[in-house]
């Protein structure tokens, strides 16, 4: 595969500023190789560094200001950084979308934008405004379009950051923050169909108890889940199933996603208070049923009542939606349908990824278009 090379350091002429965060590409002398021709068939969902990345910096004090564009690289910081120590930080996750009628559009991302504004308040640092997000992100988008992957081929994965990167020592607040955004392109996560996964609910482990940062999108959420998640896969699961941490009783989540179960034609999903994580990808399949005609109930799902639904799925940024074939909770096994996702999930399935790829009318005017 032909392969160049990365040309040298941008200058502020060139619309780059320099800070002392910069340690971008040949930092340390070495040159950052891309490949020319991409295999879009090869793409799975994994990180792919591309050519740019966008960073802006504030204090507890000052207001966010636009950033800046410069290559996808490290960044300095110090060892007493909020996010390091203390684990002061935020992160989303998004998508843009080539789409059959030849745009590039991002699916709902002010409400991204809002997210990380109610995290960034929860963990005290400066939200960043909804203008300076979306701006980041076409940005991001526009200037890496190149690994922007063909129609039905993938999409670019757009990974928002929100970190306390100024040093503390003590718990308190960072006394400066840093935004950055940077992208990859990602294959699709179901390659050959959707098929159906199997789910273990964790007897031990909780993702998050009341009065805690569940409700967030915190990067404190997601470490913990690794331990319980791989004895899974070892165990051969895709995935746990958290229950809720008072009763031990009401599904809460699937690993990082949303859990949605099917009962005589009604869509039940676990109510948010305030230990689950409010997905966009949750609140448009409400929505979505509910303008089908399907009566949709956000209510504690007991996860015996879960197990005797006519169809599950789970849902979020990554795969849209994941048809659950079994859940096994100690020695009982629910099993949901022939491994073949269930009609109303299929429904939902079609009718969202027709919305992002522009097959299906956009109804909600839930796609943004990146302007190039």
């Amino acid at each position: 595969m032909k392969v160049v090379k990365a040309g040298p350091k941008p200058s502020k002429e060139a619309g780059m500023i320099e800070s002392p965060i910069y340690m971008g590409i040949n930092a340390v002398g070495m040159v950052k190789e891309m490949s020319e021709e991409i295999d879009w068939d090869s793409l799975t969902f994994s990180l792919t560094p591309t050519d740019t990345m966008y960073l802006t910096e504030t204090t507890a004090d000052d207001p966010w200001m636009p950033g800046s564009l410069r290559p996808y690289g490290p960044i300095q910081m110090s060892p007493a950084a909020g996010v390091l120590n203390y684990g002061q930080g935020l992160f989303e996750g998004m998508k843009a979308y080539r789409t059959a009628k030849g745009r590039v559009v991002f699916f709902r991302p002010e409400e991204n934008a809002r997210r990380m504004q109610r995290g960034a308040d929860r963990l005290k640092m400066p939200p960043v405004p909804e203008s300076v997000f979306v701006d980041a992100v076409e940005q991001c988008v526009k200037a890496n379009l190149r690994w922007l992957p063909p129609t039905g081929k993938g999409a670019m994965y757009v990974r928002p950051l929100l970190m306390g990167s100024g040093p503390i020592l003590g718990v308190a607040p960072a006394p400066s923050y840093t935004f950055l955004v940077y992208v990859t392109p990602v294959g699709p996560y179901f390659k050959g169909g959707v098929s159906a996964i199997d789910l273990l609910i964790s007897e031990e482990h909780h993702r998050a108890a009341p009065g805690g940062s569940g409700g967030v999108k915190a990067i404190g959420n997601y470490a913990p889940g690794m331990m319980p998640s791989k004895k899974a896969k070892a165990a051969g699961y895709a995935e746990v199933i958290y229950l809720d941490a008072e009763t031990h009783s009401y599904v809460e989540e699937v690993g990082a996603a949303n859990f949605f179960c099917v009962k005589d034609g009604v869509l039940y999903t676990p109510e948010l208070t305030g230990t689950i994580l409010p997905g966009i990808t949750r609140n448009s399949i409400i929505q979505l049923a509910r303008h089908n005609g399907i009566e949709v109930v956000e209510t504690k799902v007991e996860a015996t009542f879960a197990m005797t639904a006519d169809e599950a799925f789970c849902c979020g940024t990554a795969a849209v939606i994941s048809p659950i074939g079994t859940i096994t909770k100690g020695d009982d096994k629910a099993t949901f349908g022939d491994g073949k996702p269930g009609r109303i999930t299929q429904q939902l399935y079609s009718q969202l990824v027709g919305i992002q790829n522009e097959d299906e009318e956009d109804i909600f005017g839930w796609l943004h278009e990146v302007p190039l």
